[in-house]
């Protein structure tokens, strides 16, 4: 996982902030971002598994004090760990 997002990018869009409840079922199967397109996932309240799946298998417990950085078209999916509050910031170059 990126430890920062390129300088270059700024933010453009956010999701709503997302419970476990109203979590999409796409966002917790296989998906990505679109060539180009950054995303900071931000945990508000719980925790979240962060799974990379290309080119290798990474997994990364999120928090509220641990965002997950997602790069431009690389496979990952979302797994809750209980109640959780989340959204998702995208970001694309300026």
């Amino acid at each position: 996982m990126l430890d920062a997002l390129p300088a270059f990018v700024q933010a453009y869009k956010r999701t709503a902030t997302f419970t476990e409840a109203t979590l999409p079922a796409g966002l917790q199967g296989r998906h990505n971002t679109r060539e180009g397109v950054w995303a900071r996932i931000h945990v508000v309240r719980g925790e979240v598994l962060y799974r990379i799946l290309e080119p290798a298998i990474e997994e990364h417990l999120l928090t509220p004090a641990r965002d997950g950085l997602v790069e431009p078209t690389v496979p990952h999916q979302l797994e809750l760990r209980g109640p959780v509050d989340l959204f998702v910031e995208f970001f694309r170059r300026e």
